[in-house]
């Protein structure tokens, strides 16, 4: 008899356990969370016939204060986006606010010191954040430094502009950093 209400018990369980998995199969499929800082691209081909490219991880401030909990930290290097660093190529030499930048693809840093931003273009591109920019200073193919201003208006995801000028904006929060590319 305890054969049988064993045999029964098992034969119950199992059928309960196909009839779950049948059910999971025509379930509607998870929708795929969104990442926190999605990856943008703004391009732009300005006058003098170049490319600019600038491929970015997008955050949101999230009601974070930029500078207290949220980067770019005053004085120190930031990989102006999120994840893997920010990187800016151009199809043709250009200069940078006056300075001359070779053709090619370069990881984009910037340190914020108040109202004065200095922008770094290293030669090192494929590389995760800005913690391995101090192995890589060396590489650095340009700096300039540019006036940092308030944005007209709050902007939650970072998020950068190129318009057929050659003039490059960063928003991000409250902060606007500007700077001009000619061929």
């Amino acid at each position: 008899m305890k054969r049988v209400l064993l045999l029964s018990l098992s034969l119950v369980l199992a059928s309960a356990s196909l009839f779950a998995q049948e059910k999971d199969k025509t379930a509607a499929p998870q929708e795929k969370k969104k990442p926190a800082s999605p990856h943008e691209m703004v391009s732009q081909t300005i006058k003098g016939g170049t490319n600019v490219t600038i491929h970015y991880g997008s955050p949101s401030v999230k009601g974070r204060t930029i500078g207290t909990n949220l980067e770019p930290m005053n004085g120190k290097i930031w990989r102006a986006g999120a994840d893997s660093a920010t990187t800016f190529e151009v199809s043709k030499n250009v200069t940078i606010e006056g300075q001359s930048l070779p053709a090619g693809k370069y990881a984009f840093f910037v340190i914020n010191n108040n109202d004065e931003w200095t922008l770094i273009f290293n030669k090192a591109w494929q590389t995760w954040g800005a913690y391995s920019y101090d192995k890589n200073k060396d590489q650095d193919a340009l700096q300039v430094k540019v006036t940092g201003g308030k944005a007209k208006s709050f902007t939650e995801k970072l998020t950068y502009t190129i318009d057929k000028n050659g003039t490059v904006t960063m928003l991000w929060g409250d902060h606007a950093v500007t700077f001009h590319v000619k061929a």
